[in-house]
């Protein structure tokens, strides 16, 4: 019989793809049937076919997941079971054991890949050019459906609910005193975390702040004129989020079971997961090329890879869903009362003006616009967000 402490329990966990799911892969690859080349020369129909060929090519031939792997389980891995599902989380202890514990938050088309660049920096700070008083302990979870954690069988996985069980897994690691990070849906969930105030969570960073007052949200989803009276830098990010479409939000956040390519074509959900946003897909289709970028072509299938052989294709869409049936605004304000910190970087889906964060976040202690980097901020810009966790969460240590 299962008692309630054995639910409680945190498992260690170890990544160990098969070789026959590795050899599949590259068959599938091999096998993939493909489209006539685009009728423009830009970007402007998706991702281009001499792109996904490239990235196709590479993946079969040259890319090894087990460095991957490796990486992986190089840091302590664990899974525990929050509200009858399975988290997966890395959770990484500095040295210094006056650090502050921060738990991450990815989104999507990310996972715990694109925040491990941050593991090493935030623990070992001394090492990356900080001092003692610059630790964290760093625990990143895996997004329900996501990874290796557990694939929801019932509605209700919304970005609340994952708030709420981030916060249980920050009090069942023992943390008393902590603070959240988060991107993408990350974001939106550290909003709600901030918003829920679980016990010992003293502020949060975001760097896809939640600030567009309810008036303009609702003008830029439904097409409507923007209320009168913005400034030039307010209508600069509304136009932004308008420029985005978000097409793969609309068919996620309405018909996710039906994208059933996902999980049957490796091709089909690399492509997929590269046209989130047109600066992103620019700066991917850069690093596939062989142009020196934030991120390179391993990076790009380390992440994809992780979705193809955890099979998550389809799972990880239903959140888009569950936010649509929760009838969560993507960027609006949550109203989150304690600090937060926002960090702003200029290819961002939207730059975030200080003018409505101030607003947002009334307990607003940070708020910085960064030179370089886009929607995937850790994984692009590693070096930015340290400095920022560092600089923002100083003030609440």
């Amino acid at each position: 019989m299962t008692t309630m402490t054995d639910k409680k329990a945190i498992r260690p966990f170890h990544v160990n793809i098969a070789e026959e799911e590795l050899i599949e892969l590259r068959r599938r690859i091999n096998a993939t049937r493909w489209p006539e080349k685009e009728t423009v020369t830009d970007q402007s129909q998706g991702v281009q076919l001499e792109t996904i060929q490239e990235l196709a090519r590479y993946w079969a031939n040259e890319y090894d997941w087990r460095k991957m792997e490796a990486k992986l389980n190089a840091y302590p891995n664990y899974i525990t079971e929050i509200d009858d599902l399975d988290i997966h989380f890395i959770h990484v202890r500095s040295k210094h054991e006056d650090a502050l514990p921060l738990i991450i938050a990815h989104g999507w088309p990310g996972s715990i890949i694109e925040q491990m660049k941050l593991i090493e920096p935030l623990t070992n700070p001394t090492a990356y050019g900080g001092s003692a008083s610059d630790a964290f302990h760093v625990v990143i979870p895996s997004m329900p459906g996501y990874g290796f954690s557990g694939k929801p069988t019932t509605t209700g996985w919304n970005p609340k609910r994952i708030a709420s069980a981030y916060g249980e897994l920050m009090t069942r690691l023992g943390y008393t005193k902590y603070a959240a990070q988060g991107g993408d849906w990350g974001a939106i969930v550290v909003d709600f975390m901030g918003v829920q105030e679980p016990e010992g969570l003293v502020g949060i960073h975001t760097n896809m702040a939640g600030v567009i007052p309810p008036e303009v949200d609702a003008a830029i989803w439904t097409g409507n004129p923007l209320p009168s009276g913005l400034s030039d830098e307010e209508k600069k990010a509304a136009a932004q989020v308008g420029e985005n479409k978000f097409a793969f939000a609309a068919i996620l956040g309405t018909r996710p079971q039906t994208m059933t390519g996902l999980v049957d074509s490796p091709v089909g959900l690399a492509a997929f997961l590269l046209d989130h946003d047109w600066k992103s897909l620019a700066m991917k289709s850069r690093s596939i090329a062989g142009i020196e970028e934030g991120i390179t072509i391993d990076d790009i299938l380390d992440n994809i890879s992780l979705f193809w052989f955890t099979n998550t294709g389809v799972s990880t869409s239903r959140i888009y869903w569950e936010n649509t049936v929760a009838g969560i605004s993507f960027f609006g304000v949550k109203g989150v009362k304690i600090p937060v910190a926002v960090s702003v970087f200029p290819d961002e889906l939207y730059e975030a003006p200080k003018s409505w964060a101030e607003k947002a976040y009334p307990n607003l202690i940070h708020y910085n616009k960064l030179p370089k980097g886009g929607h995937f901020a850790a994984w692009e810009q590693p070096e930015h967000i340290t400095s920022e966790l560092r600089t923002a969460l100083k003030k609440l240590r």
